[in-house]
């Protein structure tokens, strides 16, 4: 059958995809269809035609799937950051796990069965961290909210289900202070006025409060007055924060933070520890979740005091300290210097004397430890970015032969992907997804693998 853009048809959806979205198929035609699910009926319209598959958009649901909500968030469709919304909650855990099961299939010799998605009880305003980009309405009037989809329109949001609901009310403080100062906002397109972002991290489990003001510039009009007033009417706030970012970048915290309040920091408690966060450190957005995979992670180690263990891309030494109770020694490596002065505070404040940690590129001073100064790791543990490890690392864990690798992953493609480098040497013994982002198409990964023939 020849596909063409503008056409409509009846199609029954068969699967649901990496990003949620439904597909059908047309004389063995793959069809991507954002916002179908399986074993729906829908009338769809082709809206892009490829040489391999097409995508189209719903025009009618003629038989609803029973595990389709009704959604519950007004800017749902235009926003994008949770696009699973119109799931029932348990079936979005399936087809997480589905989707790691589908690349393990594709990819991995040895086809180990992934395990059920461990989810959240309560998957709702679980984000610690707010990021809020500052924009203007049609009126010219400041608002905050998130980019539109794929763009950098800002819609504005009155009520955000999976942001903690205290940094909603302090962003929108915040916006009517600037509206009453007549306060600029950063425009990208000319790269004038003031106001680019306002950063609200929240420690959970103490409640301490850090507000980061982003500006394209050196002081905002009448601070000190704006300080005052946030800690009047949000007492839990223990710093706020100038950051200058006078770059024309994507990237929202620039390199420079000011103190306007307090000495720049919060702490949390995850597990057993306190953890101090600033600015620029990486910290889990979902501890609650953290603390379920961290542990996950430690159990599947099975860490014994005779054990050295590295633990690459470490942040602010989280997932460290966690194996450092049951480790001989612990060496955490991390390219943010501000992380790992965290983490060495993190270890002094915690009284765990059993850590060292490296700031620089992993591959770079994991190169060092192993081939410079000789140190080995019976377990290795990582956690590294969206783009997986590098070749040289993967040789290099190679070559130290650890009994235990465990592989954190917020990307399982990479994940799956990697793992193929190492199944000649090592037993892939686990695969287990986590729900860090509920209601979100982001799925973390916890693996195990055991050097083969170990004794």
């Amino acid at each position: 059958m020849n596909i063409q853009k503008n056409q409509e048809y009846i199609v029954n959806i068969i699967d649901n995809g990496y990003e949620g979205e439904g597909i059908a198929k047309i004389d063995n035609f793959a069809i991507f269809i954002p916002g179908a699910l399986k074993g729906e009926k829908v009338k769809i319209l082709i809206v892009k035609v490829l040489t391999s598959h097409a995508f189209g958009k719903i025009i009618e649901i003629i038989e609803k799937s029973k595990n389709r909500q009704e959604v519950d968030c007004t800017t749902y469709k235009r926003c994008g950051g949770c696009n699973l919304r119109h799931i029932k909650y348990e079936e979005t855990l399936k087809i997480k796990q589905n989707t790691v099961q589908s690349l393990v299939n594709k990819t991995l010799k040895e086809k180990i069965e992934v395990e059920k998605t461990v989810g959240m009880n309560n998957p709702f305003h679980y984000r610690n961290k707010a990021q809020y980009p500052v924009g203007l309405n049609k009126q010219g009037e400041p608002i905050i909210g998130v980019f539109a989809n794929r763009t950098h329109e800002v819609i504005q949001i009155e009520k955000c289900l999976i942001q903690n609901e205290v940094s909603q009310e302090i962003a929108k403080y915040i916006i009517e202070y600037i509206k009453k100062e007549k306060i600029s906002i950063y425009d990208e397109k000319t790269g004038k006025g003031l106001i680019r972002h306002i950063v609200v991290k929240v420690g959970m489990k103490t409640g301490q409060i850090m507000c980061i003001l982003v500006i394209n510039g050196d002081s905002i009009p009448n601070e000190q007055n704006l300080v005052k007033e946030l800690l009047s009417n949000f007492p839990n706030i223990k710093t706020i924060i100038k950051n200058v970012n006078k770059k024309n970048t994507n990237v929202i915290l620039g390199h420079e933070n000011i103190n306007l309040y307090g000495d720049g920091y919060i702490e949390d408690i995850l597990g057993d520890y306190i953890f101090k966060i600033s600015p620029l450190s990486f910290y889990q957005v979902n501890p609650i979740q953290a603390e379920k995979l961290y542990n996950l992670g430690v159990e599947m180690a099975n860490i014994t005091k005779a054990d050295t263990v590295f633990d690459l891309y470490c942040g602010i030494g989280t997932i460290s300290l966690f194996m450092a109770q049951y480790a001989k020694k612990v060496y955490g490596i991390e390219i943010v210097k501000e992380a790992i002065d965290m983490a060495k505070e993190n270890a002094i404040n915690n009284k765990i004397d059993n850590t060292e940690f490296f700031a620089g590129d992993v591959e770079v001073v994991l190169d060092e430890l192993i081939n410079k100064q000789g140190v080995t790791a019976d377990i290795v543990m990582f956690d590294p970015p969206r783009k997986g490890l590098d070749k040289n690392t993967i040789s290099n864990i190679l070559k130290i032969e650890p009994k235990k690798i465990v592989y954190i992953s917020c990307n399982p493609a990479t994940l799956i992907r990697d793992l193929t480098s190492f199944e000649e040497k090592y037993d892939i013994k686990k695969i287990v997804p986590v729900d860090m982002f509920p209601f979100t198409s982001h799925v973390e990964v916890c693996a195990l693998l055991e050097l083969k023939n170990y004794q």
